[in-house]
Order: C-alpha cells, then sequence, then structure tokens
C-alpha cells in the first residue's frame, strides 16, 4: 500500500510527499547577494546542492493503489513500498545528487502514478507532463522551504501585482535554473524521447500580452535568483488574450487553449479563498462605521505557479486568482424548472472574470467585466497579504508597522483599485482611523507608469464605478478631497486661474464639481444662451458642404427664390462632460513613489505627464530601466551564443553578473571569435527557416539578412513604417534589372510577429497590408530570394526564443516619446543583434552603452513631435517625393483588389480624428529609407557587421532585469536579500 504523507506548513499550505519516494534536502552552501550589473561574487553551486530528488527503484507495480492519510497516526512508521526503506515523517537526510537514471524513474513513476493520460502507452504529450511533475516535486520542497523560512524570519516581502505575467514555457528555465538539463536530456533519452521535443509540448501560458507582462516574469525571475522575499499576483485567464489565425482576410482571433490539459506546474490552494463583493450599498451605523451590504458576491481561490531562481534554492510564488461562485448560487429548482441558464447565471458571472485577458470594453458589460478583473485581483491579492501579515504578527498586530513588513508595486494603473480597496479594509474592517489608514496606505504602496499615451492612463466612469464599488467612491472621493485641500494649500487662492488650472489637471474626479467645503473656492462661468439666431450663427457648415455637393445648375429652392424668412434656430444642448476616475493620479497620490522604466521616459513623465505633481512632489519621482533576464533570454534560448561567451569571458559568472559581457569588446575584431560567432547566428537561422516553413509554408534562406520587427500591433510602433519600406524596397527592384538588383541590394527576410488586439481596427488593417505585401513579394520570380516578407501567426514566447537569437537586424521604429522603454529591444542586443530605431524609450541608453557606430539610428526627436504635428496641422508639411510613390504604387493594386483607403487615409491630410499622420510615419519615412539603405552597406562587409553585432552583446550587460530589481530594492521597497541557510 502506498501512503501519503502531508505537512502543514507554518503558512498555510501544505507539503505533500509521497513514501515511495525518498524525499530530503541537500546541502546548499552559502550563496550570494550580487547580480548582474551589481557585481557580487558568489560560490559556483552545482546542480547536486540545488534540489530535492526523489530516488526511485523500479519493480513491478500493481494498478491497483489504497491511499492512506497517516498525518494524524504519528506513530506509524512511514514505509516506501519501491525501496522498503523506512524513515519517519519529517525526516530528511542527504541522498547522493540526481542522476539521468534516478530521474528517469522519477518520470516513470508520475506516468504510472500521477497520470492524466491512457497507461498504454508513453507518448510525447504524456511525457511531458510526467517530466513537469518531476521537476515540481523538487520545486515543491525548495519553494516551502523558502516561504516557510520567511514565515519564521518575518522579513519584509515585496508583492508585484500585474494583470499580465508573459510566461513562457517552464520546463526548460525550471531545468537550466536547477542546473539539470543535461540529467534530464539523458534521462529522457533512456526513455525514447528528446527534450526539446518533450519542451515542445508544453503550451505558451496565455497570461499576457506584450512587454509588461514580458517584463513582470523576467522581475519575478531575478527576485528568485537574487533570493528576494517576494510574490506575484495576478489572474489565471482560462482563454488568454486570444490565440492568432492569419488567413487571407487578415487576423483573425481564437480562445487561447492552454489549459485544455491542466497546467502541470500550478497547484490549486482550495484552503486560500477570500470572498469578493460588488454593487450592494453602503451603510452607516449609529457610530459612524461603513457596512458595504448586499449585493453580488464571488469567492477568488488561489492558483500558485513556482518561480526558481538560478543556483539558489529560493523559490517563490506566482499566485494567480481564478473565480468562482458558491455551489449554494446554483439554484437548483430553477434549473430542474427547466431553465438551464438562469439557474446556473451565478456561477457563469463569476467565472467569467478569468475568462480573457482584456475583454472588449466598446460595451458597457465590457467595461465592467474589466473593472471586475481588476478590482478582483487587488481585493483578493490584499486580504492575503493582509491575513499573512497578521498571522506573523501572533497575537498583537501593530498595523503601523504594516509598511516596514509589506511593499506592494503596481504594474501600471491595472491595480490602482489597491489604493481604496486597502484604505477600506484598514478602515472598515480593522477599525484604523483615516489618518492611520491614509499613512499605512502611503507609505505600502508605489506605481510604476508603462506609457505616455492618454488613452492608456485609465479614466473610469465615475457612474460605473458608483454603481459597482460604492464604498470605494467614497473613498475616492475622500482621498480627492485630501489632494484638493494640499493644492489649495500649497499655492493659495490668490491667482484664481493658477489655482484652476493646478485642480483641472490634478483632481483624481474629472468634471465633478468641488465638494461642498471648496464649493466658493472658484468662480462659476456665466451660462451661455441655449438658442442663437442664424444671423449670428451664419450659415451652418452642414448646409454649406450640402450646396457644395449638389450637381452645377441645380440650386436649391431657397436659393433661387432668396432667403424667405430668417428663422430662429436653436442649437443642441452641449452634452456634458462625463464624470471621471483618473486612475494615473489617484497611483501618484496614493503612493510613495513613482517611477518611469527608462531615463527618457522618467524624463517624459515630470515634464509632461505628471508634471503638476512633480512640482509638488519631486522626492516621488524615479527612474527604473527596465532590464530582461539573461537566463531565459541568452543562457537558455541560445545555448551556442552563450558557449561562446562563457569560453572567451574564461567563465558562466556573467549569466549572474552580467557586466562581464563588457569583456567581449576587447575581442571584438578576433577573427576566431568572429568565425565562432557567425557560426552560431547561422545555426540559429536555420532553425527559424524551419519555424517558418511550418507556420506559413514559406521557404526562406539562411544566407539572406534576417530583418526581424516583433511586437504589440501599434500604429505608435509603426510597423506601418516597417512595411511602407519594404514596398519602396521591392518597387525599386522591380525598376531595375537582376544585376542591378543583385549589386544594390542584400537579401532579406523581413520577418513580423504581433497580435493587433481584437477591436483595434486599425492596426488589424496593418497586418492585413503585411500579409498582402507577402503574399506578392514571396511569389515572384523576378525577386526570388532577395527579399521576402513573412508574418508569423500567435507570436509569443516561445516563438521569440526562436527568432531573438537568429536575428541580425531589429527595428524599434516607435514615434518618438510615445514608447515607454521596450524589452525586446534589450533582448535583441543581448543577442547580439543590431538595432534600427529612434531615440526613444531604451532606444537612448541601449545605443549610449553599444556605440553610436552599432546602432542604425534616424527619426525625429522627441522635443520635435509636439511642433512637426502643428507644422502639419497648419498645412506647411511637405511628403518627400518617395513616400508619394510608395502609396501610389500600394493604390495601384500591386498587393491586391483593396485600395486600402483607410489605412492610407490615417498618413493624409492635415487634421482630423484618424488622419494627417499622427505618428509621422510620412515626416520620418525618407530618413528610414537612407537609414537602410545604409545596413545594407554595412551587411556587405561581413567583418564589420560582426564586430557591430558583438559590441551589441558587450553592451548589453547594464540591460539585466537583476539590476532592475536591485535598484527597485533599495530604492522603492526597502527589502534585502534573504538566503535559505
Amino acid at each position: 500500500m502506498a501512503t501519503w504523507r502531508y505537512s502543514a506548513m507554518p503558512n498555510g499550505t501544505e507539503a505533500v510527499s509521497g513514501c515511495n519516494a525518498v524525499a530530503r534536502f541537500l546541502d546548499f552552501g552559502r550563496g550570494r547577494n550580487g547580480g548582474g550589473g551589481g557585481g557580487g561574487e558568489r560560490r559556483r553551486i552545482k546542480a547536486d546542492q540545488l534540489m530535492l530528488m526523489r530516488k526511485w527503484q523500479l519493480r513491478p507495480l500493481k494498478r491497483s493503489l489504497s491511499v492512506k492519510n497517516v498525518s494524524s497516526d504519528h506513530k506509524q512508521k512511514v514505509k516506501d513500498p519501491l525501496t522498503q526503506q523506512e524513515e519517519s515523517p519529517g525526516s530528511r537526510h542527504l541522498l547522493t545528487p540526481p542522476d539521468a537514471s534516478s530521474i528517469a524513474s522519477s518520470i516513470q513513476y508520475h506516468a504510472e502514478f500521477t497520470p492524466l493520460f491512457s497507461p498504454e502507452k508513453f507518448e510525447l504529450p504524456k511525457a511531458f507532463f510526467a517530466t513537469a511533475q518531476s521537476i515540481r516535486d523538487a520545486l515543491i520542497i525548495n519553494w516551502n522551504a523558502t516561504y516557510d523560512y520567511y514565515e519564521r524570519l518575518n522579513a519584509k516581502q515585496a508583492y508585484y501585482l500585474s494583470m499580465e505575467f508573459l510566461q513562457g514555457r517552464a520546463l526548460l528555465n525550471a531545468v537550466g535554473n536547477l542546473g539539470l538539463t543535461g540529467a534530464y536530456a539523458e534521462a529522457l533519452s533512456k526513455l525514447g524521447h528528446n527534450l526539446e521535443k518533450i519542451a515542445a509540448q508544453e503550451p505558451d501560458a496565455a497570461l499576457g500580452n506584450g512587454g509588461l507582462g514580458r517584463l513582470a516574469s523576467c522581475f519575478l525571475d531575478s527576485l528568485a535568483t537574487l533570493n528576494y522575499p517576494a510574490w506575484g499576483y495576478g489572474l489565471r485567464y482560462k482563454y488568454g488574450l486570444f490565440k492568432q489565425r492569419i488567413t487571407e482576410d487578415g487576423q483573425g482571433e481564437a480562445a487561447e487553449d492552454w489549459l485544455e490539459m491542466s497546467n502541470p506546474w500550478e497547484i490549486v490552494r482550495n484552503d486560500v479563498r477570500y470572498p469578493i463583493k460588488f454593487y450592494g450599498k453602503v451603510l452607516t451605523d449609529s457610530d459612524g462605521k461603513k457596512h458595504w451590504i448586499g449585493g453580488e458576491d464571488i469567492i477568488a481561490v488561489a492558483y500558485d505557479v513556482p518561480i526558481p531562481g538560478y543556483e539558489t534554492k529560493t523559490t517563490i510564488s506566482l499566485r494567480l486568482w481564478s473565480t468562482k461562485a458558491p455551489s449554494g448560487d446554483f439554484d437548483l429548482s430553477v434549473f430542474n424548472s427547466g431553465k438551464h441558464t438562469q439557474a446556473a447565471e451565478a456561477l457563469y458571472n463569476a467565472e467569467k472574470i478569468c475568462y480573457v485577458l482584456y475583454p472588449g470594453d466598446e460595451s458597457l458589460e465590457g467595461k465592467t467585466l474589466r473593472l471586475k478583473q481588476q478590482y478582483t485581483m487587488c481585493s483578493a491579492s490584499l486580504q492575503d497579504i493582509i491575513a499573512r501579515f497578521e498571522r506573523r504578527s501572533g497575537t498583537k498586530v501593530r498595523w503601523e508597522e504594516f509598511p516596514d513588513k509589506v511593499a506592494v508595486q503596481m504594474n501600471d494603473t491595472h491595480p490602482t483599485l489597491c489604493i481604496p480597496e486597502l484604505m477600506r479594509i484598514l478602515i472598515d474592517v480593522k477599525g484604523l482611523s483615516w489618518k492611520e489608514a491614509w499613512n499605512i496606505t502611503q507609505r505600502t504602496v508605489a506605481y510604476t507608469n508603462h506609457t505616455v499615451l492618454p488613452e492608456a492612463l485609465e479614466k473610469w466612469s465615475l457612474a460605473l464605478m458608483q454603481k459597482l464599488l460604492p464604498r470605494h467612491v467614497e473613498i475616492i472621493e475622500m482621498i480627492d478631497e485630501e489632494l484638493i485641500r494640499t493644492i489649495v494649500s500649497e499655492y493659495g487662492t490668490a491667482d484664481s486661474n493658477l489655482l484652476q488650472k493646478k485642480l483641472k489637471q490634478m483632481r483624481i474626479l474629472e468634471n465633478v464639481e468641488l465638494p461642498a467645503a471648496f464649493s466658493d473656492l472658484l468662480v462659476k462661468p456665466k451660462a451661455s444662451p441655449v438658442a442663437v439666431s442664424t444671423d449670428v450663427l451664419g450659415e451652418s457648415e452642414e448646409e454649406k458642404e450640402e450646396e457644395e455637393l449638389k450637381p452645377a445648375g441645380r440650386k436649391s429652392k431657397s436659393v433661387k427664390k432668396g432667403i424667405q424668412k430668417k428663422k430662429k434656430k436653436i442649437p443642441e444642448p452641449v452634452p456634458e462632460p462625463p464624470k471621471l476616475v483618473r486612475m494615473a493620479n489617484l497611483c501618484v497620490v496614493g503612493g510613495h513613489a513613482v517611477n518611469g522604466v527608462a531615463a527618457i521616459h522618467s524624463e517624459i513623465v515630470k515634464d509632461e505627464v505628471f508634471n503638476d505633481f512633480f512640482q509638488l512632489w519631486p522626492e516621488k519621482f524615479q527612474n527604473k530601466t527596465n532590464g530582461v533576464t539573461p537566463r531565459r533570454w541568452i543562457r537558455f534560448c541560445n545555448p551556442d551564443l552563450s558557449k561562446i561567451i562563457t569560453s572567451w569571458t574564461g567563465s558562466e559568472d556573467w549569466v549572474l553578473n552580467t557586466e562581464k559581457l563588457s569583456e567581449l569588446r576587447k575581442f571584438a575584431d578576433n577573427e576566431d571569435l568572429q568565425t565562432q560567432w557567425r557560426a552560431a547566428k547561422r545555426s540559429n537561422k536555420l532553425k527559424v527557416t524551419s519555424l517558418i516553413k511550418e507556420k506559413t509554408g514559406y521557404i526562406v534562406s539562411s544566407d539572406s539578412m534576417f530583418d526581424i520587427q516583433v511586437k504589440r500591433i501599434h500604429e505608435y510602433k509603426r510597423q506601418l513604417l516597417n512595411i511602407l519600406g519594404i514596398v519602396y524596397r521591392y518597387k525599386m527592384m522591380k525598376e531595375m534589372s537582376a544585376s542591378e538588383r543583385r549589386k544594390k541590394f542584400v537579401p532579406r527576410v523581413c520577418i513580423f510577429g504581433g497580435k493587433a488586439f481584437a477591436t483595434y481596427v486599425q492596426a488589424k488593417r496593418i497586418v492585413k497590408f503585411i500579409t498582402d505585401v507577402g503574399a506578392t513579394v514571396n511569389n515572384d520570380p523576378d525577386i526570388g530570394d532577395l527579399l521576402k516578407v513573412i508574418f508569423v501567426p500567435d507570436y509569443n514566447v516561445s516563438v521569440a526564443e526562436l527568432l531573438i537569437p537568429a536575428s541580425e537586424l531589429s527595428q524599434h521604429i516607435s514615434t518618438a516619446g510615445m514608447e515607454a522603454s521596450g524589452t525586446s529591444n534589450m533582448k535583441f542586443a543581448m543577442n547580439g543583434c543590431i538595432l534600427i530605431g529612434t531615440l526613444d524609450g531604451a532606444n537612448v541608453e541601449i545605443r549610449e552603452q553599444v556605440g553610436e557606430d552599432n546602432f542604425f539610428l534616424f527619426g525625429a526627436r522627441a522635443n520635435e513631435i509636439v511642433g512637426l504635428r502643428k507644422e502639419r496641422a497648419e498645412g506647411k508639411f511637405v511628403p518627400d517625393p518617395r513616400f508619394e510613390e510608395v502609396k501610389k504604387f500600394v493604390r495601384s493594386g500591386v498587393f491586391g483588389s483593396s485600395s486600402y483607403a483607410e489605412m492610407l487615409g490615417s498618413l493624409e491630410g492635415n487634421e482630423g480624428f484618424g488622419r494627417a499622420d499622427y505618428f509621422l510615419v510620412g515626416k520620418d519615412f525618407p530618413r528610414y529609407i537612407e537609414c537602410q539603405a545604409k545596413v545594407d552597406e554595412a551587411y556587405k562587409d561581413q567583418k564589420r557587421w560582426t564586430r557591430m553585432s558583438i559590441m551589441n552583446t558587450a553592451g548589453s550587460y547594464n540591460f539585466s532585469s537583476d539590476r532592475t530589481i536591485h535598484e527597485y530594492a533599495r530604492e522603492i521597497w526597502n527589502i534585502k536579500p534573504v538566503e535559505l541557510p
């Protein structure tokens, strides 16, 4: 009989181990606190020091399995039925390092006893799950040990709240961090499988879309690797954003199926669940205490995913919330009466909160669902954080110490409701005063801004929020009143114009009357008349346009006969502007720190986005330039390059201390290094040629330059500039002889990837245009391999892990001043890719680090953008003739029957919504194609190009997320590394 042991951990979780495996800790040795860019040294830790491994002895097993819980029987000895070894519950002893044979036995065990598939075969899907469960065994022990130690030490912890965590596949990252890649490869070989093919069975976790989620996942990797006590919090989206399908009609969307066969890495914590309330009303009792009652109640349940650090046994948690309704909300009597949908309505309403990332919000229902998502994440996470704080505090809870134990980081504005929710819990549930709660909240919470785009600085309808979260609106109104008081105190009332301007820019509530206490502060403007004579107004624009549209010689009767009667015209009343809650303003007011994510972005945040707040509280504002983990983004995804770096720098220390990468600079001209470097790049390009054929059916040459732009499809990221540049290139080729083409142009494979948001029509038009251009160019026999245009469907982390190592040129060409930072630019540079780009986001710092000669720069500067748009609006912009030629060529029908009128129309005109080339594609086009000509010339000199590639990798050292996390920990969170004994 197999018997399982359940050990309750102090933090409320359970460590589960099977007595048919000998599960024990191994000695880790002493660690380090240094990190990439920070420069600490730590002793290299061997794989056998990093994990617990169950050592299996194979023997015939019976199919029947009885399970007995012996946790209450403390006298009983636990006997391993496989090894016949005895051990007392809880004992752990040193074992020999896990070898391939013991790993293979562990995998076979899980295939037998943790089955998700039929027992007859051991095919790829089953082998993947068994392998993942084998790895998870080791992670669980380290995982529980990590939080057990944090619990006993009661150290301050950081809590990172994000709507997105774009993790990618976990298997190779986990075995790589544990130092067991070779051992698992050998074990699977013994079982007739290949590690890479097994890893390819894992679907990407559909928990994010772009840079925001990828950054969050890089941060968790660095937090674990650097031994910082931390948690990640998010939502467990069942269907993700969407799975992208590319057809002749462009982009289509389908639900993600990443949970179709379950997720072997997650553990549901059925004992960790919290109530979440929506709607209802707020009552005030006789002593003034508020009670939020009635409404809709759901439950948030925790699903934990382990995040292992590299060469450390620290394993932290990504806790994802899933939503459900109590079983009692299923109305059985209604169901039995035949009204099945109505009977399950409450269950569906609860579960759909975690169905989709960023549900469409053009409808009221969509807006409501998004707000429910944000509140669910904030409320469940804060309830969990507070429960942990109270448990660790023991019998006497000192709430004033809460900020000394808890740091909450809001990744963008999605978690903004943390601020009123923490206030609500502290005041309404824990009984603190407003002053106490406000002081605690401001010292606990910090905000990372990720955008300067006005539409991305979230604003919520006050009416919607009032209906959905009535108590939170009361709290937000009080915070707004506190802010008004601060503004009046700072600027006084003498200059009413200045005061009015400050209030308009800074208030949390937009288009809302001042509170009663300040009602006489500003003089209200006189009401304008509601009826205006046509004598005053003159002929309306609509009437003028109507006359102009009439055929010549056919005047209207009123014109022929003259104006017989002058009418009084009452214009339609001007609609009252909507009352809104400005979430970004609430973040700035409610937190103790606000940071941008690149040097230029942080300056824009201070000078433009939040300038009024910066003048009031300059000490709040910081810069934290983004970074990416060198483990996933070089060490694991680019093993060929990693071996070269290790060989030429003398060790693998660069994986943890990326400053070592800079040592490559002194070898940049070395012919042996250059030969190895080019061979590694070619090997990676061959993998991508296979990927392209598999995903698109197109065959491309690995001898061509691989020119890649992969990112979310958005007008400001200017995929349209890229594809119009390609069209210009194609047009030029078609006008030349074959020999002229070969002489002038370097063969290129131009690769695009990324998703357009389902309701973003213009972005989807751009996707369609790219695929149409590809369909024409790729089938043109005159062009052949000289130019290929590829759109890789359903771009995700796993695709990026193939494309980025193979890249030679990468395009980061956003309109200057509009990209906060970018992180893909860092990944490309780390992998020896040369960037073409504008001075935007982290491009500025990358160019400084890799050297101006190793970066292809073009385009308007951020400080020129306002003036250029004004020039356009005044009709002074004169487009380059080459730009006009390209648009004419597109309209000629060479890429299909579509005229692309709406897409090209956005580049024309001087004013109007969706017109006037807001993102300056036409302005930057001539300099862009001239810069691309320089790219061609540089690529022809392969020695020069390889040197530039090496210098990019060498200069990328400062863009490790380890450096970024050290800065957050030191300057915002005030947390210190905690190494497990």
